[in-house]
């Protein structure tokens, strides 16, 4: 028979103590992750740039736009908001960070956004459209055929329509708001917890025994980037529900809150704060075009958006219950 050992009297202290910090610990959760934070910073992206003007309308570029209405927010914010930080990944025609490919762009967006301690990501995009195909017939022409084989071969002929086509510019309008999709959540999360900028929110104090960045891959860590990172998709529909529901105050069509499902935007998801991407209208349809080319467009859609910001806000620091209208598809 073996003979059964005795614990070690100071494991089982050690284990006892470890438990009873990892109980202490995440008891705390919760309460920080809830704990109310002041918006302090606001990144607004301008979405494209030279080379890669990317979607365009007649007589405009949906990087000329973005661009406009990202200056008049920042003045708006500025402005209205003055004790909040407002810094724009880009500030001319180029692309973010002036690099030519789109990729390295939307990297350094993200990587910019998290190096300024932003509390608020809000990417502004142009939407595009193709046109209708459209055919009518303008003439008719004769052909001719043939049936039958040898001596019963016959000469027939008939008269066939000729077309004209054309595409007709898109009727597709509105406006929409996107936040990362759910099944992104542990990209989002690895953002989240890399991005240790502020030791306090994920780690709370330290002390002399220890460092943030010591605790940085412990459990509860972890848990707590998974869970800011749920707090995060959150806020991020509270803030795109809101700015939807400001545009219809304008008239606007509402097109609704979105995730990207089948394909990520790479800049909602490695953005380790809430975060939005505006499709402020169709480039591609006409009459939106000249909208959002016109100065009323253009203040119109930055105060929307800043109204939007001004009530998130509000409910952020007060910590005030919100039920979205927009549902996320």
């Amino acid at each position: 028979m073996q003979k059964r050992t005795k614990p070690n009297k100071v494991k089982i202290a050690l284990s006892l103590l470890f438990s009873a910090l990892l109980i202490f610990n995440f008891s705390n959760v919760n309460a920080q992750v809830n704990k109310s934070k002041k918006i302090r910073t606001i990144i607004i992206d301008p979405g494209h740039g030279y080379p890669t003007l990317n979607a365009h309308g007649r007589y405009s570029y949906e990087s000329d736009l973005t661009l406009s209405f990202g200056q008049e927010l920042a003045k708006m914010i500025r402005d209205s908001l003055p004790d909040i930080k407002v810094v724009m990944t880009r500030n001319d025609r180029n692309d973010a960070g002036g690099f030519a490919s789109a990729k390295e762009a939307n990297r350094y967006r993200a990587r910019f956004a998290n190096e300024n301690h932003g509390d608020l990501f809000i990417s502004i995009h142009c939407n595009w459209a193709p046109g209708r195909k459209n055919s009518e017939i303008v003439d008719y022409k004769t052909t001719t055929y043939y049936t039958g084989k040898g001596s019963k071969r016959k000469k027939h002929t008939k008269k066939v329509p000729v077309y004209k086509t054309w595409t007709s510019p898109s009727a597709t309008n509105g406006v929409e708001t996107f936040i990362w999709a759910v099944n992104k959540n542990d990209s989002k999360v690895q953002f989240v917890q890399s991005n240790n900028t502020d030791s306090t929110e994920l780690h709370g104090e330290q002390g002399d025994n220890g460092s943030a960045d010591d605790m940085f891959d412990s459990p509860e860590a972890k848990i707590m980037a998974s869970l800011v990172t749920r707090k995060f998709f959150d806020q991020s529909l509270m803030l795109a529900d809101m700015v939807q529901t400001e545009f219809v105050k304008q008239g606007r069509v509402n097109r609704g809150v979105k995730q990207r499902n089948n394909e990520g935007i790479w800049v909602l998801q490695a953005t380790a704060m809430p975060s939005i991407l505006v499709e402020a209208g169709f480039v591609s349809n006409p009459e939106e075009e000249d909208y959002m080319n016109s100065e009323k467009g253009r203040q119109e859609i930055a105060s929307a958006i800043l109204r939007a910001i001004i009530g998130y806000r509000k409910n952020i620091e007060l910590s005030s219950s919100y039920v979205p209208t927009n549902t996320a598809e």
